[in-house]
């Protein structure tokens, strides 16, 4: 009976030290994360891509190496510099830490920085696994997103697929009125390039009834008009290169926005509609 007593307790003090370590090693994990984050916040201020920002970035994830938007945010530099063979292993990275949040972040980086469009669907695809409900990376939906990638690809069949989804639940949720203006513009634009130039007009009167100066929905209902009422067209045009003056044209921070248009292309329509 003793030495059984004995027994039990010995295993009683084994499985205590198991798990007195793994606690300590939980608490660590957790003051590891606590110093990275106040290392990363702390530099918060600091200039994008500057050598103290990146050192701090460093620091944070040398602190706690699965601290994934500190390895994601080290990754940007590279990104806006144009060094794809350094920005996409470190962000891969970040996707292996936290796939849920930045895969589908990467998708929209494929699909603005490299116009990789098969890639940019695949990543915006996974994250219907990854999570129960619609991923917004971006502040878009990846409906949205799809609806852009598919557009890229000339693909118009889906693009205008996910825009029907996209802007039936934003209509759903908070009025159409409340739907972004970019959404209908390159719905109406695949409709155009489709060749359904009525569905095409449907939506950029959307865009100007919501959102009344647009250069580029104003410059595409001229192109429409222009083999049918010349004088409108010629009116649609003029506002348009006011709007485009004015700043009211789809255009993006770094990179090239799909389908941009340009002073030029307001100027060579005019131009043939006077001819």
């Amino acid at each position: 009976m003793g030495k059984l007593l004995k027994f039990y307790l010995s295993i009683f003090t084994i499985l205590l030290l198991f798990s007195c370590k793994e606690n300590t090693l939980e608490a660590k994990e957790g003051n590891n994360r606590e110093m990275a984050e106040r290392v990363y916040k702390a530099g918060e201020n600091l200039l994008q891509g500057s050598p103290e920002s990146m050192e701090r970035i460093q620091e944070a994830i040398a602190l706690d190496t699965t601290y994934a938007e500190a390895i994601r945010e080290l990754s940007v530099a590279y990104l806006k510099r144009g060094m794809p063979h350094k920005w996409k292993p470190i962000f891969d990275k970040a996707v292996e830490k936290d796939a849920a949040t930045w895969q589908p972040w990467r998708g929209y980086l494929y699909l603005w920085f490299y116009r990789d469009y098969k890639k940019a669907i695949a990543d915006f695809n996974a994250s219907d696994t990854l999570t129960p409900y619609i991923d917004h990376p971006q502040g878009h939906s990846v409906d949205f997103w799809r609806g852009i990638a598919y557009l890229g690809l000339k693909d118009y069949e889906n693009s205008i697929a996910y825009w029907d989804k996209h802007i039936t639940k934003e209509t759903e949720d908070s009025g159409e009125d409340w739907v972004e203006l970019e959404a209908f513009l390159y719905r109406g634009i695949a409709y155009y390039e489709s060749g359904k130039p009525e569905e095409a007009l449907e939506n950029f009167d959307k865009v100007i009834k919501y959102f009344k100066q647009s250069a580029d929905a104003k410059y595409y209902k001229a192109l429409i008009l222009k083999d049918y009422d010349v004088s409108e067209a010629k009116l649609l045009i003029e506002d348009a290169i006011v709007d485009f003056n004015a700043g009211f044209y789809n255009n993006r921070d770094y990179v090239e926005t799909l389908r941009q248009i340009y002073l030029e292309d307001l100027v060579d329509l005019k131009k043939s509609l006077l001819e």
